[in-house]
């Protein structure tokens, strides 16, 4: 494929055939799946399943939110403000810890849940849009400006209806502190090898040489991604994703075996370690590197902004390159039955606004904003960097539990992956229990 020239083509590219490609009937079918591991309704909404109009003269619309950290809740908090002040409506925030809230959300939206809610775009936006578990936006999309139609495609279902306003993307790569790098002459590596090579020189200078956590499940899923798509290619991740390719094929197995390599690089005891704490060591010059998204840093200070850059991770096939990541996409969704549903689209059709987007740019270093209305003018040298990096993306994946059914991702994949890391010499055992689960969910 070839490099993108505009932020049209750049940002076609963030949705993924494997979302185009599911159909209504297959992600109905992992309904009762995901409904069966999401918990026991741990996220408290505020909503109300009674009529979609009640509550509209009320001047308080509830919000679900997925925010937990410390800065990106104060972020939501003055994105909120300028709701009110916009519309003299308070927006009544229920906070969940983030993987918390990931992990009881089927609950959540067939309790009683907020009138809005945080969530992704992708197959997990789709998966729930399907299931009638989601508002339809389309009316509210008439009155959004500023938004691409890649970004349009990725919040729309499969219905052709939109259910999802986008606010945010971030690309993942790995992050480094300059200052550590130029003190050690360190050099980013292009190689695989030279990765290696680098990650042995860390070792004997005192450094984790890659910080690493994955107490919460999800984090090696964007080492699993990165590795995919540089040994087997942007297609191969899609297919694998949506259940077409066997986990037991030499392709998937290279990939396990390469991770294997690389494990004695990656900082110990990763099971007991958020991904917080991860980034902390690197903030802490403790670490050497970390593969995550542009959100680590959120655990920098404001006057460690300009210490913190990036490299997408080196190429290991030359056939096959490095342009290929992970750049995710978050936003909001309404309830099905929501309590106040006038508020809720105003709600909505604020935060989809240039308006809310600059304040996110003037208070978040960590993310990039959708709205192309937005003044991008105060986005850091890292953000600047970050929207660069995905401009020149020859293919834009979502992540893996986004790209895959969440029933997949969540039963099957993340305890596989944590198995992998205890684990990392069973290759072809860990391999064919995750293609058994896969037919078997797939085939429901």
């Amino acid at each position: 494929m070839s490099r993108p020239r505009t932020e049209a083509e750049y940002l076609a590219r963030l949705v993924p055939p494997s979302v185009a490609g599911i159909g209504r009937r297959r992600l109905l079918a992992g309904a009762a799946g995901a409904g069966a591991l999401l918990g026991s309704g741990a996220l408290a909404g505020c909503g109300s399943d009674s009529g979609s109009g009640s509550g509209s003269d009320s001047k308080t619309v509830s919000l679900g939110s997925n925010q937990s950290d410390p800065n990106p809740k104060a972020v939501i908090a003055k994105v909120m403000d300028g709701f009110k002040t916009s519309t003299g409506i308070e927006a009544q925030i229920n906070t969940v810890d983030h993987n918390t809230y990931q992990e009881n959300i089927n609950n959540y939206l067939q309790g009683k849940p907020d009138d809005v809610f945080m969530w992704f775009a992708g197959y997990r936006m789709r998966f729930f849009a399907a299931k009638g578990l989601a508002g339809d936006l389309t009316e509210t999309w008439g009155k959004l400006s500023g938004y691409s139609d890649a970004f349009k495609k990725a919040s729309t279902g499969d219905d052709g209806k939109q259910y999802f306003v986008p606010t945010s993307y971030y690309p993942w790569a790995m992050f480094y502190r300059k200052s550590v790098w130029e003190q050690r002459g360190y050099q980013v590596p292009k190689t695989l090898d030279e990765l290696n090579a680098l990650g042995a020189q860390m070792k004997k200078d005192g450094l984790n040489p890659i910080a690493f956590a994955d107490k919460d499940g999800w984090p090696a899923m964007g080492t699993f991604d990165v590795l995919n798509l540089r040994i087997n290619g942007y297609q191969f991740h899609v297919d694998l994703m949506a259940g077409k390719e066997a986990w037991t094929s030499d392709k998937v197995k290279k990939v396990f075996d390469t991770w294997r390599g690389l494990l004695p690089l990656h900082q110990p005891d990763s099971l007991g370690r958020t991904w917080q704490e991860a980034a902390q060591s690197l903030q802490q010059k403790k670490s050497g590197m970390y593969l995550l998204g542009l959100f680590v840093a959120q655990q920098f200070g404001n006057d460690e902004q300009n210490d913190i850059d990036f490299f997408t991770f080196p190429e290991i096939d030359p056939a096959i390159g490095a342009k290929a990541l992970d750049a995710p996409i978050d936003g909001y969704m309404m309830a099905r039955k929501p309590k106040s549903e006038a508020n809720a689209r105003k709600l909505l059709e604020y935060v989809g606004s240039k308006d809310a987007a600059n304040i996110t740019v003037k208070n978040d270093p960590s993310t990039l904003v959708a709205n192309s209305g937005a003044d991008t003018s105060g986005y850091t040298a890292l953000q600047k960097k970050a929207a660069e990096l995905v401009g020149s993306a020859t293919e834009i994946a979502q992540f893996l539990d986004r790209d895959t059914r969440p029933d997949f991702a969540s039963t099957v994949i993340i305890p596989a992956f944590q198995q992998f890391i205890k684990n990392p010499n069973d290759i072809d055992g860990l391999v064919n229990s995750i293609e058994n689960q896969k037919k078997s969910i797939f085939s429901s």
